[in-house]
């Protein structure tokens, strides 16, 4: 594959259409991109002459000026749009929001990033227009695609998860992973109200939901070196995967959300305990004075790994951070006092062993601090 040729200054647009609408939309996720948008711009207007697209940006709120750099393209070319979401973040999430605001028949979903080669969208909307398909994914691991000057660690990690996606996917995708590809409307229809929207990777998703096998093709692509920016991969990531990944098999049946929150809370009894006997062995406190702090210490760990982990997508930062541990620390006490009156009523009423009530009790209170935190603390946020 040739390397990446300087991008072209975007010209003014021909009419899309004769009536208007865009045939092809191109959804690109962006936080801090800023100096890719026009690049990035210019080379799909050079990759597909005569063809009516339109670019939806979905920035989750960029502080580098990356929505003004949007903004001033939209405002020479209607085919430049931008969708800013604020107090929620996730590139998958931003890919089905991108494609609902728009009524386009096809569909691409391609990073700000330029790693991508734009020079497969003609292709792409030519097989999916020429054969019964559903998508067509850009893979680099067919023949004639690579991973370019990725570092080897994150091919390993790349090469792992695609074996993991094995246990959800219904297809045998060379390239899950892959982050580049083109659907059709009727095909993101039918899969749409079951996706996840979890963490980065919306092509597996799309594959693990749709209620239908998809019918697919894979192209090969070279993977490019990013030329302005910085990666915002992290060691979440991982987590947000397994977060998906559990979601396909369980989510059905409990929530994933829940699930992380009931382990937040696994992990917050051990911390308690831990708090408990240090206060008590070490600093000599009485037992309600200890056990008093021990809880609150809980309470604080529970609050900061549930905004790491289980709600990273809506994670709260600033003067938001403050009051939503606050707004935590309540709906837990309220908890808390749900668990005792739960445990005591099948306890003394129901005369059930002091274990099963206490559990029984715990289970109550966990069911409330989950369903009152993501309302009170948690809650999405959206502009006015």
């Amino acid at each position: 594959m040739p390397l990446l040729q300087e991008a072209p200054t975007p010209k003014a647009p021909a009419p899309a259409s004769p009536s208007g609408a865009p045939e092809l939309a191109i959804i690109i996720p962006t936080l801090n991109e800023r100096d890719n948008v026009a690049p990035l711009i210019g080379l799909i207007e050079q990759a597909l002459p005569g063809v009516a697209w339109e670019a939806i940006f979905v920035d989750d709120d960029s502080t580098d000026g990356t929505r003004d750099a949007v903004f001033a393209l939209a405002a020479r070319d209607a085919r430049v749009r931008c969708v800013q979401r604020i107090g929620r973040r996730g590139l998958a999430s931003a890919c089905i929001e991108g494609a609902l605001a728009s009524s386009a028949s096809f569909i691409a979903v391609i990073d700000a990033d330029l790693q991508h080669d734009e020079r497969l969208l003609p292709e792409m909307l030519a097989i999916l227009k020429r054969e019964p398909l559903d998508i067509v994914v850009g893979s680099r691991h067919v023949s004639g695609g690579g991973f370019g000057a990725m570092g080897e660690r994150r091919r390993r990690i790349s090469n792992f998860a695609t074996r993991l996606s094995r246990t959800i996917l219904r297809a045998d995708v060379s390239d899950p992973m892959s982050g580049f590809f083109m659907m059709r409307r009727s095909a993101f229809d039918r899969s749409v109200r079951r996706l996840s929207g979890i963490g980065f990777k919306i092509l597996i998703d799309l594959f693990a939901s749709s209620p239908e096998p998809l019918r697919y093709r894979e192209l090969p692509y070279e993977f490019r070196a990013r030329r302005h920016g910085e990666s915002k991969l992290d060691a979440l990531v991982v987590w947000e995967y397994l977060m998906l990944m559990g979601d396909k098999l369980v989510g059905h049946i409990v929530p994933i959300r829940f699930i992380s929150f009931a382990a937040v809370g696994g992990i917050g009894l051990l911390v308690q305990l831990a708090a408990l006997a240090i206060l008590r062995s070490a600093v000599g406190m009485d037992f309600k004075a200890a056990q008093a702090l021990a809880i609150v210490v809980a309470m604080v760990g529970n609050f900061l790994l549930n905004n790491v982990l289980t709600y990273r997508d809506l994670r709260l930062t600033g003067w938001r951070w403050l009051g939503g541990l606050l707004s935590f620390c309540l709906v837990c006490s309220a908890g808390a006092v749900a668990n005792w009156g739960a445990a005591t009523l099948l306890f003394e009423s129901f005369a059930l062993p002091s274990w099963l009530a206490s559990t029984a009790g715990a289970l109550v209170g966990a069911v409330w601090n989950y369903a009152m935190s993501g309302v009170a603390t948690w809650r999405k946020r959206v502009k006015a």
